[in-house]
């Protein structure tokens, strides 16, 4: 084979892995929670909840459903009831109006079991933590709490380098948390609140 047909075949190779290379995707969207400070919390259903839905004095369209992945529940009256996002109470309201059609003066409880809430209510941990996980969140949770659930740090772990990205006014906020300090040091100065929607970032140690 020939030097000139080798150039050839190697810019032919080039253009085609070029030509094949796919363009980088936009950041994933920002679903910020609707939990601004630990006193406005309020548990909002998500999809893998199970939903108790009592409409009084009607005990056939009374029942236990399970949130599908979309965000919605079907009833024996009525399909593809929107829920995810709503609070338990919220949702009730919005099933008394969807009810009148068929019921005179429909009168609805909501309750919740199995509490998975939406992504944007959920805590998530990665990196060096001994479990990382999504944790769903729970009124006053704190940065300790929320270790104590995924079982702390490797032995890898920079718990003091650490970050909390959190959404503030539309924007990722990010927080440097020290978790070293806290778990293995016992400074309880270092504990915070944590919020729904919280990402916690954990890095390796380079030493």
């Amino acid at each position: 084979m020939t030097n000139t047909l080798k150039a050839l075949i190697f810019l032919a190779l080039g253009y085609i892995v070029t030509g094949c290379s796919s363009p980088t995707l936009p950041p994933a969207q920002l679903h910020p929670s609707n939990t601004v400070d630990v006193d406005s919390y309020k548990y909002l259903i998500g999809a893998g909840d199970v939903v108790n839905i009592f409409v009084w004095r009607n005990p056939e369209v009374s029942g236990t459903f399970i949130v599908r992945p979309d965000g919605m529940i079907t009833t024996s009256l009525v399909e593809d009831i929107p829920v995810s996002g709503k609070t338990p109470t919220e949702l009730a309201r919005s099933i008394e109006e969807i009810l009148a059609t068929y019921l005179r003066e429909p009168v609805v409880t909501v309750t919740v079991n199995n509490f998975v809430g939406p992504f944007s209510e959920q805590i998530r941990i990665i990196g060096e933590a001994a479990q990382p996980q999504s944790v769903s969140y729970i009124q006053q949770m704190t940065l300790l709490d929320v270790m104590i659930r995924v079982g702390g740090l490797t032995e890898f772990a920079n718990g003091n380098g650490a970050i909390l990205v959190r959404i503030e006014n539309g924007l990722q906020k990010q927080y440097d948390i020290f978790i070293e300090d806290l778990i293995k040091n016992g400074e309880i100065s270092a504990n915070v609140d944590v919020l729904p929607g919280d990402i916690i970032v954990i890095p390796e140690t380079w030493f």
